[in-house]
């Protein structure tokens, strides 16, 4: 292997001096800055470049939408290259490392990343699924063990997680994130950055988290991808940015710019989102690059020239890496040259890619990712219980009259497209995830009440007929003694350029539905999706509905688990599900405006309202039934004067009144009386997921410090201000428990 000639005496005296230029920086973050700026020194300036330079491979040659084609490995040994991206072999990426660190001049390790979005070869539920859970811990657990399964593959990096607010069910990237509300937004993203990167990000097993999409992707117009964003800055700071910010805060690492315009300016070249906000304003210290070919797209956008207007304008915006099209590589030295572009620009960026690099402990021990055996590390069965238990917690039961859970002994008719179907169940987006590893719904159901005793038909493809299709569902429902129906959206119509205008379940599917319906046998559906949708119609028809998403490896047992009651139903919604697509953007946390549709002049005209449709969804955020029936009674304000800067504290009684142990999510809501600026009629600010017996009672405390109720005033600073706040408490944000508090 090469010798690297790094002063090491160096390296160690500057974990004992504050680096002057950023005295917020920890110990071990001016230690990896102190060792970039000693290897610039030695780097030429087209080496600088390619270290800010990311390619994806295709065997021999990387292509990049220009067409130009350059030789992979060639690439590596000039040092114009930093980083590859979707390589899905180990030893490919052991093999390129190998080339840069002993065949490059300066030996400087490459970065390998992947889109381990919810989990790796062990598949968890999509992001919006996981989000039902409200399980904080167990989210931080399932980046964890994504993590140690990705840094066995060799991958050292994660595009995840996704820290975008969307109320729109149209955008198919929905099923990438957190849901509509900012608050449990910032939990997540928090948790995962930690589960990512754990306490050590030089261990080997730890990966770097990626903050996407930088900033307010899930805002496009219409829901359509890649749309124009256009919101005020107040909006996007008290909506938006807060998951953004609460991943900075928990040290990501990296993060990356979205494809969308913010203020009329393409993020990937917006100097105020990457540098005023993001680096000065919120701390972040590590580099961030572009999503696949944004730089570029500038051109397209028509906010540059040509690639090197566009070059030019994300270097100097603070973009570190241009991912895949090439523009920093080709027109970089250029640009310099010119004094479009300062060196010191330029040393700045690959200042904070090698810092990373350092961090994750590459300099030391290039090859550490990747030694893993991977028999020992994917799929263990500890890892593949964990998922069958969150993805039975992230499933909603929205109606239920009684029919589940099933009896012992029944027979099933399972039907649906959805019902066998290993690759759908594991979603987009699935990692390294394998098909073939696929638990399915009837595999799961066989399992738990014996093949015999599950009779099952397809029915109908995803968006057509089948040919005989509805036939043998009929006969496979004519023989047993209820249906479970497995219908919804294929993996297809989930994640990216995934957006759609009809978010009902298909024609197809809908002929399934009444046929078997027909039959007289009681039916459940099962709902497996990415998103939220338009169910009115198997509301209405069928006698259960169960929102299973797409549940990942284990869904086909945890799917049993849930309908044969072996486990209850404890998922709540993060988004809404809309009465009707007309409805959309429909979210729980509007602002209240001059004519409010509720209020003392209700049965008016003239007032925010659809003249034939509820201005409410159809299942409002934080919705969930389960087999047992929880009485949220007494609340408290046991703090209700506080003063600013203190913590008010609120206590709500919580039993559960059925006949089964059960667990459900306590929330607390708030809102500001009289603001500055407009403010939502609701706003989540507490939560917590508890278990209890039959029977069982149990008082449950928030906390809420004044911080948490800051808000974006007319000046576009943040804080927060005295005054009356309402306060409510239950199971929803349609809770009825009200209290009430003063902030001094």
């Amino acid at each position: 292997m090469k010798k690297h000639i790094f002063s090491l005496m160096l390296v160690a005296a500057a974990a004992m001096v504050a680096c002057s230029d950023a005295p917020h920086l920890s110990l071990q973050e001016q230690e990896a800055y102190k060792f970039a700026d000693n290897l610039i020194e030695k780097m030429t300036l087209r080496e600088k470049i390619g270290q800010l330079q990311q390619f994806t491979t295709r065997t021999a040659a990387i292509t990049g939408p220009d067409g130009v084609k350059r030789d992979t490995e060639a690439c590596i040994r000039n040092g114009e290259v930093g980083s590859f991206l979707s390589i899905r072999k180990t030893e490919e990426m052991l093999r390129l490392q190998k080339i840069a660190v002993e065949e490059s001049r300066l030996g400087i390790p490459l970065i390998f990343g992947y889109d381990i979005i919810h989990g790796c070869r062990t598949t968890f539920p999509e992001n919006l699924a996981v989000s039902c859970t409200w399980d904080i811990e167990a989210i931080e657990h399932s980046a964890r063990i994504a993590a140690i399964e990705t840094a066995a593959a060799g991958i050292h990096w994660t595009f995840s997680p996704m820290c975008d607010i969307s109320a729109d069910p149209r955008w198919g990237r929905v099923s990438e994130g957190a849901g509509e509300d900012p608050y449990l937004g910032s939990k997540i993203s928090a948790a995962m950055v930690r589960g990512y990167q754990g306490e050590d990000l030089s261990a080997d097993n730890t990966i770097a988290a990626c903050i996407k999409h930088f900033a307010a992707y899930g805002a496009g117009q219409a829901g359509r991808d890649y749309h124009t964003v256009d919101m005020s800055e107040m909006m996007f700071r008290d909506r938006f940015l807060p998951p953004y910010r609460s991943a900075v805060e928990s040290g990501a690492v990296t993060a990356m710019s979205s494809f969308n315009d913010f203020m009329g300016i393409p993020a990937s070249g917006s100097k105020w989102l990457l540098h005023t906000l993001l680096r000065e304003e919120l701390g972040f210290t590590g580099f961030v690059v572009s999503d696949y070919n944004a730089v570029h797209e500038m051109v397209r956008h028509a906010t540059a020239a040509d690639g090197k207007d566009a070059a030019c304008q994300a270097m100097n915006a603070h973009l570190n890496m241009d991912m895949v099209y090439g523009d920093y590589l080709k027109y970089g030295e250029e640009l310099v040259k010119e004094g479009k572009v300062s060196e010191k620009r330029i040393n700045q960026l690959c200042r904070e890619v090698l810092a990373v690099k350092y961090r994750l402990g590459l300099f030391d021990d290039p090859y550490k990712y990747g030694r893993q055996n991977h028999d020992e590390v994917m799929y263990r069965p500890d890892n593949l219980q964990f998922a069958r238990e969150v993805a039975a917690k992230s499933m909603v039961l929205l109606s239920n009259n009684g029919v589940l859970p099933l009896k012992e002994g029944v027979k099933i008719a399972l039907i649906g497209p959805l019902a066998d179907a290993p690759r759908d169940q594991i979603g987009a987006w699935p990692g390294w995830g394998q098909a073939e590893h696929s638990v399915t719904i009837r595999k799961g159901l066989e399992q738990r009440f014996g093949a015999k005793n599950v009779i099952y038909a397809k029915g109908s493809d995803f968006r057509a007929p089948i040919k005989g299709g509805i036939d043998d569902a009929v006969r496979a429902a004519r023989k047993a003694d209820v249906v479970l129906l497995s219908i919804g959206l294929s993996y297809t119509e989930s994640g990216e350029a995934t957006s759609l205008t009809e978010i009902t379940v298909p024609e197809a599917q809908q002929a399934l539905l009444d046929a078997v319906k027909r039959t007289g046998k009681k039916v459940v559906v099962l709902l497996g999706t990415g998103r939220a949708m338009d169910v009115r119609n198997e509301i209405e028809k069928a006698d259960a509905v169960l929102v299973t998403w797409h549940g990942g490896t284990m869904e086909g047992p945890a799917v049993a688990d849930l309908v044969s009651g072996d486990k209850n139903p404890s998922g709540h919604l993060t988004m809404s599900f809309p009465y009707c697509v007309g409805q959309v953007p429909v979210h729980y946390n509007n602002k209240i405006t001059g004519r409010p549709r509720k209020g003392p002049e209700h049965d008016k005209k003239y007032l925010s309202r659809y003249m034939y449709t509820p201005n409410e969804p159809l299942f409002a955020f934080g919705y969930g039934l389960s087999y047992t029936e929880f009485e949220y009674s007494d609340l408290q304000v046991l703090t209700p004067e506080v003063s600013l800067g203190g913590v008010v504290k609120v206590s709500v009684k919580v039993k559960n009144v059925g006949k089964r142990d059960g667990e459900d999510v306590a929330q607390l809501y708030v809102r500001d009386l009289v603001a500055e600026t407009t403010r939502p009629m609701r706003e989540l600010k507490g939560f917590e997921r508890l278990s209890l017996k039959a029977g069982e009672e149990k008082v449950v405390e928030f906390e809420i410090p004044t911080s948490d109720l800051a808000y974006c005033h007319r000046d576009l600073t943040t804080y927060t201000d005295a005054g009356d706040f309402l306060v409510w408490a239950g199971a929803d944000s349609d809770a009825k428990l009200e209290g009430k508090f003063t902030i001094k």
